[in-house]
């Protein structure tokens, strides 16, 4: 296994991380993405220990708090072995004020998360999204007082606009407060829009990307052809909105994974490691986390690591996963000796 800095920090973290999303399954939706259970979770975070890879994200959300509380047994006895990465800030109950960056629902929020992880430190912790309805200040100076307590050791941030990251990054440096070093995006083959403003934003303030979502919505496990109906199984088929994921045209995505074949052929390797190992060797990608609901697709999405795809497999991916990108970017590369891309 191979380790990277997590962005401007002196935190090194495995390339492959664990998303424990497919732990419990006590809602509609984690339903169906697993519902792996204690004693499963534990032979799946045997086998990445095993392979180096330490680093277990979850979140509040998943399975209202399932998740957590699996990971917590999963992991007990070893907490000195591995690295938890959780989030917060969607709503996580009823009430007014369950939901957001406040100060009331972040202290009650990482309060709540040690309990269910069973540690009195959470390595990396996340903002799972932006709040516009509270102040900037609020926020940060709450996570930096539960850094300054030994509650929280990083801090990241996710699905951030590029304006909300740097906002909130000149913020905490205004006061001497504790930045992101992480912002957990989505990044695949199939959706590229991290390229446009964040992966910059990343490289220039040292922020480190946390890839979630490397096959894009199941587009890209191997499973879907042109002229092949879709698996019934297939995440696409969910009637559930956020299930699915950004729209992206069959055709494109059939563009995509021909192009994946074509390097598979060549290398041996199969589409969801070929997608994976592409994403490692993008700029500013400190991490990618990859899910299984079971061990054969954990040993599966593993065998993405200890080799690179050549130059010219880089290249050919490249090409057939190219979008325009939105204004103003699209007219920023048109000058490039001022504005060059970072790759």
């Amino acid at each position: 296994m191979e380790y990277r800095l997590l962005g401007r920090s002196g935190l090194k973290v495995p390339v492959l991380s664990f998303g424990t999303g497919t732990f419990g399954g006590t809602t509609e939706l984690f339903k169906a993405w697993g519902s792996t259970d204690v004693a499963e979770a534990t032979r799946l975070v045997d086998i990445c220990l095993e392979a180096g890879l330490n680093l277990f994200d979850s979140a509040d959300v998943y399975s209202r708090g399932v998740a957590e509380e699996i990971l917590g047994q999963a992991i007990k006895g070893r907490r000195d072995r591995v690295l938890i990465s959780t989030k917060a800030t969607f709503r996580a109950g009823e009430g007014p004020n369950d939901v957001g960056s406040s100060r009331h629902h972040l202290v009650r929020s990482v309060e709540g998360a040690l309990r269910r992880l069973g540690t009195d430190y959470i390595d990396l912790f996340q903002l799972h999204g932006f709040d516009a309805a509270t102040p900037v200040e609020e926020t940060l100076h709450t996570l930096n007082r539960m850094v300054e307590a030994g509650k929280i050791r990083y801090l990241g941030c996710s699905n951030f606009a590029g304006w909300q990251l740097m906002k909130s990054l000149a913020v905490s440096d205004r006061y001497g407060w504790t930045r992101y070093v992480a912002h957990q995006a989505y990044y695949s083959l199939v959706g590229r829009d991290y390229e446009w403003e964040l992966m910059p934003l990343g490289l220039d303030q040292g922020v480190g990307a946390v890839a979630w979502s490397p096959l894009g919505w199941g587009r890209l496990t191997g499973k879907i052809r042109r002229g092949q109906p879709l698996p019934e199984t297939s995440r696409l088929q969910s009637k559930l909105a956020v299930d699915v994921g950004p729209p992206v045209p069959l055709e494109r995505v059939y563009d995509i994974v021909e192009a994946i074949d074509e390097v598979a052929r060549e290398t041996g390797k199969t589409v969801p490691q070929i997608a994976i190992n592409w994403l490692l060797q993008r700029p500013s990608v400190a991490t990618v986390i990859i899910g299984a609901r079971n061990e054969e697709q954990l040993r599966q999405n593993l065998g993405a690591v200890g080799w690179n795809l050549a130059p010219e497999h880089m290249a050919k991916l490249d090409q057939a996963s190219a979008a325009t990108p939105a204004y103003p970017y699209w007219h920023q590369h048109g000058f490039k000796e001022r504005n060059p891309k970072p790759v």
